[in-house]
């Protein structure tokens, strides 16, 4: 059972447009208390646009579609709040755990609550070293049975990307570029790597939408590939002098399994002195931007 706010509710029985928002940006990716100014700055952008926020978490055990103020400010304050993947959402809801919500989690809620449209910062992706150690983001699972179009600035650079979208083809999840023929690399304005399709307008992502539905099939996502601005991204060579670092120090310090985003990502931050921070920072509020808008053609669509 899916907890909607009364806005959330309201806004889709109304066919007005709602936009999901992940919780674990909240909980575990900032510090205290720009988390929270964030979060508030998040949802503003989603009302600013004419759309309903829908921040999503598990609160004692409750899946929730749309956050009140004092729950907004309980997932970003609360001690020891638990990272829920979508294979934690069963024990979270029978021990009545509360949590935050990484992009598994989001878009499966998201999907249930009757939501069509996530922005999140970066997806989950295939880990580098996978031949060996065959670390995969639950993420990439999730989303190759889950109708959502999921806003985002590709996968997190650390990661292997050629793999990650070999994947996502292999799973049949669509790949489209926004305004872009190259997939976005998160902090970065392009990875690197060529994307198949390339939409120019949010009215052209409602249409996508429209046709996937139309076709039938699976029910996969679509991911919108949406870059970072080039004036705002990480300087690419600082970024790739900094990762190898990481990389090596992961190495050296014998980092593996779920320690080693968390891990590869603080050292980001602390080595570029906060700029890979920011750069994540500027890549969600574009996303969320588009989303916005998307999810407005799509009520319009509808």
């Amino acid at each position: 059972m899916i907890e909607r706010s009364d806005e959330v509710a309201s806004a889709l029985a109304e066919g007005r447009p709602v936009v999901a928002l992940e919780s674990t940006i909240i909980s575990h990716g900032l510090p205290q208390p720009r988390n929270l100014q964030v979060a508030a700055e998040l949802e503003e952008i989603v009302r600013a646009g004419g759309a309903v926020p829908a921040t999503i978490a598990v609160l004692d055990g409750v899946p929730r579609a749309g956050l009140t103020k004092d729950e907004l400010e309980r997932v970003a304050t609360e001690p020891g709040l638990r990272k829920l993947g979508f294979r934690d959402l069963a024990p979270a809801a029978a021990l009545r755990v509360s949590g935050a919500t990484t992009v598994s989690a989001t878009a499966f809620l998201a999907a249930r609550a009757g939501i069509r449209v996530f922005a999140t910062g970066g997806l989950g992706g295939v880990h580098r070293g996978w031949t060996e150690v065959q670390d995969e983001s639950a993420d990439l699972d999730t989303l190759s049975r889950t109708r959502i179009t999921v806003v985002c600035a590709g996968v997190k650079s650390i990661l292997d990307v050629p793999a990650t979208l070999q994947r996502l083809e292999t799973r049949q999840v669509t790949v489209v570029g926004y305004r872009t023929d190259w997939f976005p690399g998160f902090y970065l304005h392009s990875s690197g790597e060529p994307v198949d399709w390339r939409i120019e307008s949010p009215a052209e992502a409602a249409a996508l939408m429209h046709a996937q539905d139309n076709l039938g099939g699976p029910e996969t996502a679509l991911i919108i590939a949406n870059p970072i601005n080039v004036n705002n991204q990480l300087d690419p060579s600082l970024h790739d002098r900094v990762l190898a670092e990481a990389l090596t120090a992961a190495e050296t310090a014998g980092v593996t399994g779920q320690a080693i985003t968390p891990f590869l990502l603080d050292h980001l931050v602390r080595a570029t002195k906060g700029a890979s921070l920011e750069a994540n920072l500027s890549a969600v509020q574009g996303n969320v931007r588009l989303a916005t808008e998307i999810a407005t053609s799509w009520s319009r669509k509808s």
